[in-house]
């Protein structure tokens, strides 16, 4: 069996949809290719991956609650190329927004589903995440928390020879541990939804989230999205530059 897991951010790095892919990876069996879909000019080879693909997921963020535009041209080829090929694949998705709740998806998750009944294919359902930037930059986290501990354990070994520093391992698993809580939600569902993939059966439509209260995740969003602004060019930009006004 082989799985065709398609990134369909636009994002060139760091993206939320390219760590729900890896992850989905992770519980799909058989023969898996991962893609990356960002413009047209991904459509061709993309396509041609399909040829003997029998699942396809398309990991993908939610736009204006709905299916980002590009995404949206790939399927009309998609679509085409199905039809001429007469391929009958099951279609899959793990969608993620920003929102805390998952449920949001439900629009994009209903897109293609006609999609499929449009192109021939066959709806397997899918995966809605909330919280899905919060929930990458998780990914990160862990990943300085591994750096943490290297830093600890040659600091260690230098002052006191010691190779397993016990402090700087109980906070790292301490850290780990609540890390893995979170994501917990999206691992159940995604290693749930890979048993259909690998079954080639029908997981229907599951929504899921960060694993944390609303109003912590309203305060860490809003604190995210002010430093992110700040980085883009500032907290008003555009609100008190000169405007153009036609006569």
């Amino acid at each position: 069996m082989k799985t065709v897991l398609i990134n369909c951010s636009p994002k060139k790095r760091f993206c939320a949809s390219a760590y729900f892919a890896f992850l989905q990876r992770l519980f799909v069996g058989g023969k898996k290719v991962t893609e990356k879909l960002r413009s047209p000019a991904d459509h061709t080879r993309i396509l041609e991956q399909l040829k003997d693909a029998q699942a396809v997921v398309l990991c993908l963020p939610l736009y204006v609650d709905g299916l980002p535009s590009h995404v949206l041209r790939f399927l009309v080829d998609m679509e085409r190329f199905c039809k001429e090929n007469d391929l009958r694949l099951s279609l899959y998705c793990v969608a993620n927004n920003g929102f805390i709740e998952g449920k949001q998806n439900e629009p994009l998750m209903q897109s293609l589903e006609h999609f499929c009944r449009r192109a021939g294919l066959i709806w397997g359902g899918g995966v809605g995440i909330g919280g899905g930037v919060m929930l990458n930059v998780t990914r990160i986290l862990f990943i300085v928390n591994i750096a943490l501990l290297l830093l600890n354990t040659v600091l260690s070994v230098i002052n006191t020879g010691n190779f397993f520093p016990k402090g700087a391992w109980i906070s790292f698993g301490e850290n780990a541990a609540l890390l893995l809580y979170f994501n917990l939600g999206v691992l159940y569902y995604l290693a749930r939804m890979g048993r259909f993939i690998r079954k080639g059966g029908f997981s229907g439509k599951k929504y899921t989230r960060i694993l944390i209260p609303s109003f912590v995740f309203i305060l860490f969003a809003d604190v995210f999205f002010i430093i992110i602004s700040l980085f883009e060019g500032g907290l008003f930009r555009g609100w008190l530059a000169k405007k153009d006004y036609e006569a």
